[in-house]
């Protein structure tokens, strides 16, 4: 699907590596044929002796003559980015952005160029087990779709979405997410410190019992709520954790960290546009 297509990384850096290290890993490219750009020759020559790519710091000349520009800048830098890029990219190249907040109307109005892909994955995507989410403009012709998919899918898992909003949702709950679940398992680990155990020890169980736990839901086809049921006892240890948890309001936590983190997004992509205008003025 895309060995014959040039692919040009505007940004170089953690998720932009995670997907080169993912699109050679899974051999659905070659290494000769992915160049990147970004700020800093350090970096440049730190990802071209370990993957063998074409890098540099014009980002001009990694779009040129790309067949896939794919969008990995910090969502700061991504404005400027957009206004140099503006008119050099080949018509049918296919844009793919894992920019968070940056509508697919922000980046094809910017660019000057139609066919965008807008995405959102999360960090475990850096070690091949992230799950992205990511819809398409309406110009992105099927075979460009496919190889989208192709290199979302070396991330990990994919899922195709028609409506744009839910990529904001996204970045909410899975982008997010990992932050979530290091911090809940950060306090687990620190309980079991408190209890008496050596940190490494509490590490040990901690990480164990949470990986194991999502294999086990993974092979048990059943409601969360039933599983839960399964290792509460009546009047049992569970049971009193379980009941602190909801007084403490723990659930009710959760849902609004989620949805402040869902406002945010929503507001940063308003922000970069409000911003843009005063520039312009």
């Amino acid at each position: 699907m895309l060995n014959e297509s040039r692919i040009g990384f505007i940004g170089s850096g953690v998720m932009a590596e995670a997907m080169i290290k993912g699109l050679l890993r899974e051999s659905v490219t070659s290494a000769s044929q992915i160049f990147a750009s970004g700020p800093r020759q350090e970096r440049g020559k730190q990802l071209a002796e370990k993957y063998t790519i074409a890098v540099t710091t014009n980002n001009a000349e990694a779009v040129d003559q790309a067949d896939i520009v794919v969008l990995s800048v910090k969502p700061q830098m991504l404005s400027a980015v957009l206004e140099e890029l503006s008119g050099k990219i080949q018509k049918d190249a296919l844009v793919l952005s894992i920019v968070a907040g940056a509508t697919i109307e922000k980046i094809e109005g910017s660019l000057k160029h139609k066919g965008v892909v807008r995405s959102m994955p999360n960090t475990p995507a850096q070690i091949g087990e992230g799950i992205t989410v990511w819809t398409a403009s309406p110009d992105v012709k099927d075979e460009q779709r496919e190889q989208a998919k192709a290199i979302l899918n070396a991330l990990g898992e994919e899922l195709f979405v028609e409506d744009e909003d839910f990529l904001d949702m996204a970045t909410a709950l899975s982008g997010t997410g990992p932050a979530y679940v290091f911090l809940f398992m950060e306090a687990m680990v620190d309980a079991g410190v408190h209890l008496g155990f050596p940190r490494h020890i509490a590490e040990k169980l901690v990480l164990q019992t949470v990986r194991g736990s999502v294999e086990y839901i993974r092979e048990t086809p059943e409601h969360l709520a039933r599983l839960k049921n399964q290792v509460t006892s009546p009047g049992g240890t569970s049971a009193e954790a379980l009941y602190y948890l909801e007084r403490a309001g723990f659930r009710t936590a959760v849902s609004r960290a989620i949805w402040a983190a869902y406002q945010r997004s929503i507001a940063l992509g308003e922000e970069r546009i409000k911003k843009k205008l005063s520039e312009s003025e």
